[in-house]
């Protein structure tokens, strides 16, 4: 308790409580402008935050995750246009409320189950990151090699639909990671007589490229030349019947547990969460049939599902240097950016900060409660109407200015780019980005890892496998690529049968 008591003092000083009031109706707006996510904002913040204190920096990264991951409802509800892509079963409900005339109410029961979401995804973290940090010391490089291709398989087979082009990615990830000068050898590797590669490739640039332009160009290709009108705007509030809100505990204690558990797993999703905590909702409920017609279950499900993804994803990446997910990768970045080494000596070595970080999950949930229902909404509704054309460049702007600021290299604008036409055709034909950035974090921690190891046991390759933490996370890895192999040939059976 004392480990909290003394982060939370740091937390509520003038600094860092304003980033993440500031943060939190930023990310709210962010994610109310459809076209725009939390995974471009941060990283388009990330290079903006070097002269910052890691204290604010991070409480600005959390302002904007769980703000924007709430604010994505707002055009769900109103426009059946998810805000971010975990919004998507928000509009399921969503949008048949507000066509009902009850889209004021939908909102603020998306802005509660947000908030509950957000909050009971920090409080795991807080409980549960400490104690997979203790465990983790005792791991060794062989342990470590593990757990690297342990994520990024993970992520190459969950993410996307096809977890041969998962795994793909993942690997063009690995590729990308050994450009540069190899830690151990000294040697340069794949720089092509090229000096300014012999850092490798900046992994915010990357980022920004793939993340923050393939949106952007997509926004252009609507030409959306007028926003919604201010009449299609109208919010009417809707008195809730007696015991609708007692009703929607039950749903937000399920979808709590099972954003927390998607959370969890690497590169899962928050959209993951709101389709499962959906569909829980749909099979527990008395009327499923009223599912999809404007039942607020459906709402709350969705958005507290989404949200406690959020914090929970945070608990591999703390404690064990693994990204759950993109934003996750982001908030690993920030701390490297901050000369801080993910991990679990990062509990010991700076407990003000982790402890800081989880509150201000913590913190900027519950001003989701305070911001999103009464002032955020009604607000930043409005920019609705705000016509897409005008969206574009204001965005390609602050990500020129970000990604040249990183290094003062004109070269870094050029990366972007190819990153960003690349991360824009991979999407074109389902190509999963997550796994390129994993495998870029993990790829040289798996390297390092292997080759220490080997160098540990003089060349004996069995050492991988002989500790019991190492040949349980080896046949965890097994079972991870084996099933959907599995899967899809019992499929191909079942199809050669019928």
């Amino acid at each position: 308790m004392e480990f909290y008591t003394n982060a939370l003092a740091h937390v509520l000083s003038f600094g860092p409580l304003t980033a993440m009031i500031g943060a939190t109706l930023l990310g709210v707006f962010i994610g109310a402008l459809p076209g725009l996510n939390p995974v471009m904002a941060i990283a388009l913040l990330l290079p903006l935050t070097y002269s910052m204190d890691p204290l604010v920096a991070l409480a600005m990264v959390a302002g904007i995750y769980n703000g924007s991951m709430y604010g994505g409802a707002i055009p769900a509800i109103l426009l059946r246009i998810p805000g971010t892509p975990a919004s998507i079963a928000t509009t399921f409900d969503g949008f048949p409320m507000a066509d009902k005339g009850e889209a004021a109410k939908a909102l603020k029961i998306a802005s509660w189950s947000s908030a509950v979401g957000g909050i009971a995804s920090a409080i795991a973290l807080m409980t549960v990151g400490p104690l997979l940090a203790r465990v983790t010391l005792f791991f060794g490089p062989a342990e470590y090699f593990w757990i690297a291709i342990f994520g990024m398989a993970s992520v190459g087979v969950m993410v996307g639909s096809d977890p041969v082009k998962g795994i793909m990615a993942a690997v063009l990830g690995l590729l990308i990671g050994t450009l540069g000068i190899d830690n151990l050898s000294g040697q340069a590797r794949f720089t092509f007589g090229q000096t300014w590669l012999l850092g490798g490739l900046d992994l915010i640039v990357v980022l920004v490229g793939l993340y923050a332009l393939p949106p952007v160009l997509q926004l252009a290709e609507k030409t959306d030349l007028k926003g919604l009108s201010a009449a299609q705007l109208k919010l009417t509030n809707v008195p809730f019947k007696p015991g609708e809100v007692r009703g929607l505990i039950p749903t937000w204690i399920r979808a709590s547990g099972i954003g927390i558990g998607v959370g969890i797993l690497p590169g899962a999703g928050g959209n993951i969460a709101a389709f499962l905590s959906y569909n829980a909702a749909k099979n527990a409920s008395d009327d499923p049939s009223s599912f999809g017609k404007g039942n607020p279950q459906g709402v709350a499900a969705a958005e507290c599902g989404n949200n406690a993804d959020n914090a929970a994803s945070m608990i591999p990446a703390l404690s064990l240097g693994i990204p759950g997910n993109v934003v996750a990768a982001l908030v690993l970045s920030a701390l490297t950016i901050h000369g801080l080494q993910p991990g679990p000596q990062l509990f010991h070595q700076n407990p003000v900060l982790v402890g800081g970080f989880m509150m201000e999950m913590l913190l900027t949930s519950v001003l989701i409660f305070a911001l999103g229902g009464a002032v955020a909404t009604r607000v930043f509704a409005q920019f609705q109407r705000l016509p897409g054309v005008l969206l574009v460049p204001s965005i390609l702007i602050l990500m020129c200015v970000g990604v040249y600021v990183i290094n003062g290299r004109p070269v870094d604008l050029w990366v972007m780019l190819a990153a960003g036409l690349a991360g824009y055709f991979l999407e074109k034909v389902n190509v999963p980005l997550a796994p390129i950035i994993l495998g870029m974090i993990l790829g040289p921690m798996a390297e390092q890892s292997v080759r220490r190891a080997l160098l540990i046991s003089r060349g004996d390759a069995t050492e991988l496998l002989t500790r019991p933490i190492s040949a349980a996370l080896a046949l965890a890895t097994l079972l991870v690529i084996a099933w959907p192999i599995a899967k899809a040939m019992r499929r191909r059976r079942g199809t050669k049968a019928a």
